[in-house]
């Protein structure tokens, strides 16, 4: 599941920064170091005798400003619920939420300032930036769920992706547009895609399905502060491709598919998780949204139909009446109630320690917030989940998009390794 200063996450700045900031960081053994507390439990840091505090990196000003709202307002409603019927292992749950703008320096900076001050981060949005600090998380040892899917992460025992990683997922989205919208072997499949850890990864996707199935991908790499897609549309056109992947923004997405319908180039688009907002819907782009594009999904949308997801309909229109319904509300719901589950399941373990929880973390392993795709967490080396659900936007439904195609893996990803 985000206005970027500069092109990517990058390496200078982020390799100067976090040599300055390493230096403030340490090890920490919370499992040895942690006092008894209230019930007979173990805490360490973030904890106390009244209170769990976890951590939220979003991106409130930047290029997924829209998610990180959502995102951000989705898991306090779960904190607030969660404290309302009496908390975890007696103590009341709370949020620190720092806001990076998408931004390296910010990112790092704001992960500098709270990781002493929690016990992990429900949220923290931007691959690159997570990438960036991944090995501090493991000295630190603070459990991270990202709003993050790049197979890179993969392998921590703290930083755990929640869903399918963006390489598995562009297979699965690939393995829709051939066998449901026209796509064949021989084909030329176009991919524009952000530079960095995020567009890269779901590259490997396109290129390891270009493999299986005899397809050959027309590359576009563009900056996350590229809005206009005037450029990639020309240069795919002109190339003959039948079909186009999109790894970016939703500013991007609208662009690419507005530009295409304008010039009369009908193909089918298809993006990552994090490629749409229901509020493009309102604008010119609208129309060629609902007719030629789709959105690759590691859950359900927030307009499904099962009884958990009409409820959080329900709970958070009431608590946000002004604002729309976009699947990072999913998304943030999902990261929050996995951290929710791995606190209860380090309470019945009598060790709330950062060790603790990430220990309690590997205990499950068929966990679902009600959203159709089930989370197993056992393995650190592999994503949650190698499963995606083929959405497409429509007015009409609840959170602006409808299922097209329900939870599936695509064969090609079966036996493929996330990250290979």
């Amino acid at each position: 599941m985000k206005a970027l200063t500069r092109a990517t996450a990058a390496a200078t700045a982020l390799a100067a920064l976090l040599a300055l900031s390493a230096c403030s960081s340490k090890a920490k053994d919370d499992g040895a170091d942690g006092d008894k507390g209230a019930g007979g439990v173990k805490t360490g840091d973030g904890v106390t005798s009244e209170t769990i505090d976890l951590g939220v990196l979003t991106d409130m000003t930047g290029v997924y400003a829209t998610l990180g709202k959502s995102v951000t307002q989705a898991q306090q409603l779960y904190v607030d619920q969660t404290n309302a019927d009496g908390g975890i292992c007696g103590r009341k749950l709370k949020l620190t939420v720092r806001d990076h703008g998408y931004d390296p320096q910010k990112a790092v900076a704001a992960y500098t300032e709270l990781e002493p001050k929690v016990l992990g981060f429900a949220q923290f949005i931007g691959s690159p930036f997570v990438a960036a600090v991944e090995q501090r998380v493991d000295a630190n040892k603070g459990l991270v769920l990202p709003q993050a899917w790049s197979a890179n992460l993969l392998g921590s025992p703290y930083v755990r992706v929640v869903g399918s990683t963006y390489d598995l997922e562009t297979i699965n989205a690939i393995d829709f547009l051939m066998k449901e919208k026209g796509l064949k072997k021989g084909d030329k499949l176009g991919h524009v895609y952000f530079e960095g850890d995020y567009g890269e990864n779901a590259l490997k996707g396109s290129q390891h399905m270009a493999d299986e199935a005899g397809l050959t991908v027309v590359e576009q790499k563009i900056k996350p502060t590229d809005n206009d897609m005037t450029a990639q549309v020309s240069a795919l056109k002109k190339a003959g491709v039948k079909a186009v992947v999109i790894s970016a923004g939703p500013r991007q997405a609208a662009s690419l598919v507005g530009v295409a319908a304008a010039g009369r180039f009908d193909v089918p688009v298809i993006g990552n998780n994090s490629a749409f907002a229901p509020q493009l819907l309102a604008t010119q782009s609208g129309p060629a949204l609902m007719k030629n594009y789709y959105v690759a999904s590691p859950t359900l949308p927030i307009g499904a139909d099962t009884p958990e997801a009409k409820k959080l309909v329900a709970d958070y229109q009431k608590a946000h009446p002004k604002d729309s319904l976009d699947n990072g509300v999913v998304a943030g719901w999902t990261a929050a109630s996995v951290f929710g589950e791995a606190l209860k399941a380090a309470c019945d373990r009598k060790d709330l320690t950062r060790e603790g929880v990430g220990k309690a973390l590997l205990t499950i392993e068929d966990f679902d917030a009600g959203f159709g795709v089930t989370q197993n967490f056992s393995d650190p080396k592999a994503p949650s989940s190698k499963e995606s659900v083929i959405l497409q936007p429509d007015k009409k439904a609840t959170g602006g998009m409808k299922v097209v195609r329900q939870p599936s893996t695509a064969e090609a990803a079966t036996g493929y390794t996330a990250g290979g």
